[in-house]
């Protein structure tokens, strides 16, 4: 199943994919995607009617929101792919580096990104999103940790490096301006993801492809990433893990090549889909 979220920010109804071009509305059977509903069974809800049957709408004519409502949290995992931290001058870690952003950073996977007053080093990084299904809590193993997967999305972790590397304190500074995580353009479940650990991903600035790596390159892989988290906070549904970014960012060439407003930036993800996201410059 690959789980939507159609119409205007704030507006958005909950739906269903039934092909790249067109989805069916669910919002008579849920209220939406999100933690209350989740909680609540939504997903087998959805799954027991009969979509065949419902009118089937062309998303052209929509807004793609982000496909999980208002998350808990959006939690992040650093230097997960052993090529970036490689490029970014860093040993690779021994166990996961795990940081927050701001929750409400989350917008729809096309959505505009507006990029900080002054910014000088706006970056961006594909991610593969897990979101989750259930709560969780000290999960006994990383095995454990597949059945707590609601499923995966594209996810952009916009990053501002000065203020996340250059100024003190945590990174969480550098990552919740407002805009910076689309997500989408929707859920795939995991029935529909083969192996989620082999997955090519890719983020292209203006049509040159920057990021084109593969999900095997990361150290430490989804699963453990959310028996990892589970052990040090509890995970409700609906919340978001973006689980690191492969080679290729702005701040790892040479000389860096950060963004400065006015660039297209396509991020994609073979077996989910891509967005598209116009970087803007904040206008007071």
């Amino acid at each position: 199943m690959r789980i939507a979220r159609l119409g205007e920010f704030n507006k958005e109804k909950p739906a269903v994919m039934v092909s790249d071009t067109q989805a069916v509305f669910v919002d008579d059977v849920i209220a939406d995607w999100n933690r209350v509903e989740l909680e609540n069974g939504a997903l087998e809800k959805v799954k027991a009617i009969d979509l065949s049957s419902r009118p089937r709408v062309d998303i052209a004519g929509y807004r793609l929101g982000s496909p999980v409502a208002r998350p808990t949290k959006a939690i992040c995992v650093g230097l997960n792919y052993t090529q970036h931290a490689i490029e970014t001058g860093a040993t690779p870690p021994t166990e996961p580096i795990i940081f927050m952003k701001a929750p409400d950073t989350v917008v729809g996977g096309n959505d505009d990104v507006i990029v900080p007053p002054n910014s000088k080093k706006t970056d961006y990084e594909v991610e593969i999103c897990v979101v989750i299904k259930k709560a969780a809590l000290y999960l006994k193993s990383p095995e454990e940790a597949a059945d707590y997967i609601l499923g995966y999305t594209v996810s952009q972790d916009v990053s501002e490096r000065y203020w996340q590397v250059e100024r003190s304190g945590q990174w969480v500074k550098g990552k919740s301006f407002p805009t910076f995580n689309p997500v989408g353009p929707w859920i795939v479940t995991p029935d529909e993801i083969k192996d989620p650990q082999n997955l090519r991903l890719w983020c292209s600035v203006d049509g040159e492809m920057r990021q084109d790596s593969n999900t095997n390159d990361m150290i430490f892989d989804i699963n453990y990433c959310v028996w990892y988290i589970s052990q040090v906070m509890e995970l409700h549904a609906g919340d978001i893990i973006n689980t690191g970014t492969p080679q290729g960012v702005g701040m790892g060439f040479k000389p860096e090549k950060y963004l400065k407003g006015g660039e297209l930036v396509k991020t994609g993800i073979d077996g989910i889909g891509s967005i598209t996201n116009h970087f803007k410059n904040y206008q007071a």
